[in-house]
Order: structure tokens, then C-alpha cells, then sequence
């Protein structure tokens, strides 16, 4: 059996999709989400931009709002574009555990702010739950993920919450900016842009799901009639729920199958949560078309899930767990098999992802002078920690871009989350 053709056929192997013609459906896509009009991709303005230099010297108080734990610090960046990070301080996320009031809530951030009250001005608060964000840098909370209960603040303005709480302690006139993380990762790359002069920026996030954010250009704005009101600033794409591609079978049977069937179609092709599962479907179909040794396609035909983490160990011959997929029911020839599977899978997530960036950097309208390339911040455990993931990406980037004549830097900034809302914070009042 030809496993490649069969890949092919069922819309995984990369050689089944036409980058081009992905580009312009995500391109369009990302035109009729500016405009309004019904498209895959929210599009959602996040009201700050990347115009101000970031300044050497200045404290400003950072708030990470992330699934697990709650951060807060003090950061301030060097001449370089380096950052040190004080009084810092982690705990388990508020309402985690227990439903709390929103006034339990703000207590938790106020008393980590007020003892270091008079070193900031301005807060970061980078608040990765889904949220509305206001022309004036607040964020309206739609609704809780990831376990948190505290519905007061449902439909609430947290950053204005924020303030009020910490007026009532004594300490008024700060600012706060809200932004999500994968809006604080493309701002976390101006201090390193602005070392080599990035023409413009995108932040792009790939781990257990993914998103990306990139600057509307000024042009583009105007041709919006204003909407987005006056210069340019960041997109958050809300990449994941792209959904303009032809999807094969098992792809179409996995998203039938999960949370939320017709959403998020593109992150159940390209993230980490997901690979596993397209795998094992995979397995198992192919189990039935007699590939795999009769113990290997029996123990297939009794899994009902596959961690990706275990794939991926089997794929990079790491020697680290590889699960049930270690164990005698499979053969070495199973394990081969199971190997270029899963490769094809990959490849076909990096084509995905190199697209996705692409479309960031062209709707940019930047990166056209090789002196200036497009600063491309990349985060997340996906990215980096697949097999072969992050070297198939660029290997894909490198050629598309040479064919456009486009120039861009791609970096890792650790902490992005932190670092981008330290830098909202200082260069948005």
C-alpha cells in the first residue's frame, strides 16, 4: 500500500494543498472580517499600536492572567531592549479552585500592587480569557474558560473594576491597558525590533491552541473608512478559526466528534492538543486496511485516545515515553509506519502555519526592504518542541517569501505574555 498516496487522497499529506490558493482564501478571509462582513476570522481590533518607542528606564506594573496562575511584577527594559523583571510575585488564578465575588478578585491584584504602588503609572494587564476590547484599552469579559468561576465580572469591564479597586484602597490615577496574549506576544518583539529596525510586527502563538495578531497598516485603515480609527494598530486575527480550506475525512470526523463541532477547524489541524487525535484516527484507519501487524491494529482498534507527546517522543527517537506505543503489541515495522504518519501530519501543520504567518506579514503591508525585515515573534510549546515543527515552517516561510520578495525576522522572546504587557504599558498613555 502506497501510505503517501493514501495521505494525499484524504487531505493530510501537504502535497494535497495549494499554498497559493490557501494564502488568498486567508487573505480574503481576513479582508471580510475588517469589513464586518461574515468571515471565519473575527478580526478584532486591539486599540494599541507599535508606533512608540519603547523607553529605557521606566517601571510599569505587569498583570499575566493566564489558565493556571496569576502573575505581577515590576519590569523595566534596558537601552538594548533587555528587561528586568521586579517584585514579582505567582500565585494559583483567582476562582480556580472555588467561585469567588469579582471584590475577591481585585483584592488578590490589589494587594500585590499596593506595597509597590508608587514605582509604576501604568499597568500591563495581559487577560488571555475571551474579552471585548474597548477604544480605550479596557476589556470587556464575555465569558470564563479554562475552569475560572467568578461570574460578576461576566459582561464586566475588568480594567475599570481594576482601577476602581484600587481607588477605594487609596491609590488613584493609574492607567491600565488590556490585551490578550497573543497581542502581548507581538508587542513582546518591539524592543528587539526596534534594534534592527523591523519595518513591522506579528506575534503568532502555536501551542495547545493558536492565534495570531499582526499592525493593520495605515493604508488598510483608511480604506476602512476610519473604523478602526486613526493609524495603524494590532489585529488580533483569531487565527484558529480560520475555516476557508478544503478538510479531509478524518479531519471533518474529529471536529463532528469534539467540544465544539464547526469551531476552531483550523487549530484542530495545526496545535498540540489535536495532533494526537489525527494521528490515532489515522491508525486506526489504516489498522482496518491491513498495514499494521495483527496485535498492533488490534490494540488500535481499542484506543480511544493518543497524547501527542507520545507520538512525538516515537517520532524523535528522544528516548523519552512513548506510552502504550513503546509496548510489545506493536512491531518495529509498526513504529515506522506510525513515524512517517505522524511526519505527514506535521508537515502538513507546518505548511498550515507558514501560511498563516505569511498572511500576517502580507496584510502588514511591511517587509518589502531587506534592512528592514517584519519582526515575526513565535511562542508557544508546539512550535518549538514538535519534531521537526519549527524547521519545516521556516523551510516553507523561506520559500514562499523568496517568491514575493519579502524579508522577516523570526525570534523568541521568553515570557512574551509578561514581556508584551509591560511594553503596552508603557507605550500606550
Amino acid at each position: 500500500m502506497d501510505i503517501k498516496a493514501w495521505l494525499k487522497d484524504r487531505m493530510v499529506a501537504a502535497e494535497a494543498y495549494d499554498a497559493d490558493e490557501l494564502l488568498a482564501h486567508f487573505l480574503e478571509e481576513m479582508e471580510k472580517g475588517l469589513a464586518g462582513e461574515a468571515s471565519s476570522l473575527a478580526m478584532i481590533p486591539a486599540y494599541v499600536g507599535t508606533a512608540g518607542k519603547v523607553p529605557a528606564g521606566r517601571s510599569v506594573a505587569v498583570i499575566d492572567a493566564g489558565g493556571t496562575n496569576l502573575r505581577i511584577c515590576t519590569a523595566k527594559f534596558d537601552d538594548a531592549g533587555g528587561i528586568e523583571l521586579s517584585n514579582f510575585s505567582k500565585q494559583p488564578m483567582p476562582g480556580r479552585d472555588e467561585e469567588i465575588a469579582a471584590a475577591g478578585f481585585y483584592r488578590v491584584l490589589v494587594d500585590a500592587l499596593e506595597p509597590i504602588q508608587h514605582e509604576f503609572e501604568s499597568i500591563g494587564f495581559c487577560f488571555s480569557y475571551p474579552a471585548e476590547i474597548l477604544p480605550d484599552y479596557d476589556g470587556r469579559l464575555l465569558h470564563w474558560t479554562k475552569e475560572i468561576k467568578i461570574p460578576e465580572l461576566v459582561g464586566k469591564q475588568i480594567g475599570a473594576g481594576l482601577l476602581a479597586a484600587l481607588a477605594q484602597r487609596g491609590i488613584p490615577e493609574k492607567n491600565v491597558v488590556v490585551l490578550n496574549d497573543t497581542v502581548a506576544c507581538l508587542l513582546a518583539g518591539l524592543a528587539q525590533g526596534q534594534t534592527f529596525n523591523a519595518s513591522s510586527y506579528v506575534g503568532f502563538i502555536l501551542g495547545t491552541g493558536t492565534n495570531t495578531a499582526y499592525v493593520e497598516s495605515n493604508a488598510n485603515i483608511g480604506k476602512l473608512g476610519g473604523a478602526l480609527g486613526a493609524g495603524s494598530q494590532v489585529i488580533n486575527v483569531e487565527s484558529g478559526g480560520f475555516a476557508a480550506f478544503e478538510r479531509g475525512p478524518f479531519d471533518i470526523r474529529l471536529d463532528e466528534r469534539s467540544e465544539n463541532p464547526g469551531g476552531h477547524v483550523f487549530e484542530k489541524t495545526i496545535s498540540g492538543v489535536y495532533m494526537g487525535s489525527v494521528a490515532l484516527e489515522l491508525f486506526q484507519a489504516l489498522a482496518q486496511e491491513g498495514v499494521f501487524s495483527n496485535e498492533g491494529a488490534a490494540s488500535f482498534a481499542i484506543m480511544n485516545e493518543l497524547s501527542t507527546i507520545h507520538i512525538d517522543n516515537l517520532a524523535a527517537g528522544n528516548g523519552r515515553d512513548v506510552g502504550v506505543l513503546g509496548t510489545e503489541a506493536f512491531t518495529d515495522g509498526d513504529r515506522e509506519i506510525m513515524k512517517a504518519v505522524f511526519g505527514a501530519v506535521v508537515d502538513r501543520a507546518a505548511l498550515l502555519t507558514a501560511v498563516n504567518i505569511l498572511a500576517g506579514v502580507l496584510k502588514g503591508g511591511a517587509g518589502q526592504d531587506p534592512e528592514r525585515p517584519v519582526c515575526v515573534n513565535i511562542d508557544g510549546s508546539t512550535y518549538y518542541k514538535t519534531f521537526g515543527m519549527a524547521e519545516k515552517v521556516q523551510a516553507y516561510l523561506s520559500e514562499m517569501l523568496s517568491a514575493r520578495g519579502l524579508h522577516i525576522r523570526c525570534i523568541q522572546v521568553d515570557d512574551a505574555p509578561v514581556v508584551g504587557a509591560a511594553i503596552a504599558g508603557l507605550t500606550t498613555f
